[in-house]
Order: C-alpha cells, then sequence, then structure tokens
C-alpha cells in the first residue's frame, strides 16, 4: 500500500453530494511532484506520548510562523494521514511532504502526523494516536501558535491513512467542534470494511490480519471496530471519497460506503478515477482542485452542522 458555504448535512435530505463520476485518467503524481520552497515546515513537533514512543508531527504553513500575530485570522486545520499498509510509510517522506505544503499552499494549517506502525504495535494504536493529534491541535497553545480555528479542523488520508482518516470521521457523535471529531474528511483509496465480509484482494489480507493482529479474520473481533463501514450515523461530517476503479482495493469497498453513508444522510461526494493508481497517485491537477474546493465549501466560516434524518428503507 503506498505510503498516501456551510459544513452541514443536510436536513431531511437523503442524498447529497455528486453521484459518482469517472474522470479522464490521470498522470501519476510521483513524476510531477512538486516541492514548495516557500511553504514553511515546523518539522518533528511532539504531540503526545504512546508506550514511551514521541509521537511527532510537522506543521506546513500558509506563512512563516514568525508572521503570525494576535492580528491573524484563524484559519481551518487539516491533518495528513500518511499511508503504508499501516506498517510503513512517514510523514516527511517526498510524497507526504508534497500532500502538507500542498494543503497549507492554500492557506489551510497542514499537521503531516506519524503514528505507531505495525506489527510491532497493532490496532488500536494507530487511531488512537490520531486521535491525539487532533486533541493536540485543539489546545490554546496550538490554537493561538498556529492561529487555528478550532472549530474547523479536518482530516485528509490515503491508503491506510485513509481507513484511519475515515475511522475518526464516523467515530462519536454530535457537534463536529468538540473532542476528536472534525468538521470533514478526505480520502482516497481507504479500505473501509477490514472484516471477513469486506472485499479485498489476495494480497492485502496478510496486510489487515498484521495491522489487526489476528491469524485470521473469520475470529477477527476487533476488524469490526477497524472498519469506518460500520460505525456510520447520521451526525458524521462531510466525505469526499476518491478511488480508482481497477487498483489494488477493490472500487466496490468505497462504493459500499458511499452508499452507506448516503443511506444515512451524510454529505458525500463520490468521485472513481479511471486506471490502478492509488492513494495519493490520483492527486493530479483536477483531483486536487475538487478536494480544495470540498475542503473550502465545508469548512467556510462558520461550521454548523444539521443532523439530517436517515434513510428509511
Amino acid at each position: 500500500m503506498l505510503a498516501l458555504g456551510t459544513a452541514a448535512l443536510l436536513g431531511g435530505c437523503a442524498v447529497t453530494g455528486p453521484d459518482a463520476e469517472v474522470t479522464p485518467t490521470a498522470e501519476s503524481v510521483y513524476p510531477q511532484l512538486r516541492t514548495y520552497p516557500d511553504v514553511p515546515v515546523l518539522e518533528n513537533v511532539r504531540y503526545g506520548t504512546a508506550d514511551e514512543v514521541p509521537l511527532l508531527l510537522d506543521v506546513c504553513l500558509p506563512e512563516e510562523a514568525s508572521e503570525i500575530d494576535d492580528d491573524t485570522p484563524p484559519r481551518p486545520a487539516i491533518v495528513s494521514v500518511h499511508g503504508g499498509s499501516w506498517a510503513r510509510g512517514d510523514k516527511a517522506n517526498l510524497n507526504w511532504r508534497s500532500v502538507c505544503q500542498w494543503l497549507a499552499s492554500e492557506g489551510f494549517v497542514a499537521a503531516s502526523v506519524n503514528y505507531r506502525l505495525a506489527p510491532t504495535y497493532t490496532f488500536p494504536a494507530q487511531i488512537d494516536d490520531v486521535r491525539q493529534a487532533i486533541g493536540w491541535l485543539r489546545e490554546p497553545d496550538q490554537v493561538d501558535r498556529y492561529a487555528i480555528d478550532p472549530d474547523r479542523i479536518a482530516l485528509f488520508g490515503g491508503s491506510a491513512g485513509g481507513n484511519l482518516a475515515a475511522l475518526l470521521g464516523t467515530e462519536g457523535t454530535g457537534d463536529w467542534t468538540e473532542g476528536t471529531r472534525v468538521a470533514a474528511v478526505a480520502e482516497l483509496s481507504g479500505p473501509v470494511d477490514l472484516t471477513a465480509a469486506g472485499q479485498r484482494t489476495p494480497d492485502f489480507e496478510p496486510v489487515q490480519l498484521s495491522y489487526l493482529g489476528c491469524p485470521e479474520l473469520a475470529e477477527c473481533e476487533v476488524a469490526h471496530d477497524a472498519s469506518p463501514y460500520y460505525a456510520i450515523d447520521p451526525s458524521d461530517p462531510p466525505f469526499f471519497v476518491g478511488h480508482s476503479v481497477d487498483e489494488r482495493i477493490p472500487v466496490a469497498q468505497s462504493e459500499q460506503f458511499v452508499k452507506e453513508l448516503r443511506r444515512h444522510g451524510v454529505d458525500t461526494t463520490f468521485v472513481t478515477v479511471e486506471g490502478t493508481m492509488h492513494s495519493i497517485a490520483m492527486l493530479d491537477d483536477p483531483m486536487r482542485e475538487r478536494i480544495i474546493a470540498f475542503y473550502r465549501e465545508k469548512l467556510a466560516d462558520p461550521v454548523d452542522a444539521v443532523v439530517a434524518e436517515p434513510l428509511v428503507e
């Protein structure tokens, strides 16, 4: 797996966001990776500790940190969660550093997180760490230091990071501005059903088992808890889901996830891409533009969470 207006749930509206669209084949991001020499990166900021392991993130800012003062308006923040089969990957590798700086270049405060990796640490260590990062960003010290609006925090993730972003996005109920709730989620190629019922390729099953710490999926009780598909409720924030139609994570995973989100009345945008590109390999210019447009709309000030009624079957 590769290391890759008002935010509202429209009350009484069963399906929101456009239907799935197949876009023209995009070029892989890797040959055209951009560097952002003008986007400052504060590296290896400690956001917590777990099992005596320092938990670190990078903060990518729209301007030099020295320029932030009391007159700097608070900005939405986006937490980027890298991929890598939950077992590898790093916030600072070229691909995910580019993602962090790209989001900051669009005016957001971006935080690219590292989390504990499998198989040394199995579920739920990884989602515990992402939760901790969200809570840390909401602390007054970080709100002031980076000029963050704590009511407008979102998630971005790809592949394993997409699973973690979607899991935290569907976790809990109620106000998106408190605790570890978030106001929007964009995820690419996320495996969202890790149970035996979820569709997967043969080479991916050992990846799941290593992450979950189970010998086989049929006997793996924690697989349900690690699957965003089973945590959806009508209070969940808006979602952007992207997936290639012929990649290693079956597109049926996202199709079923989107169907379930919409069944619960969750504002959902679903974009599919021709070909085999996985996770942030889909981030050509049109995909970037759509994701940024999604964040700009859903993180508009103020965030107003209006819980939709679930569909009646």
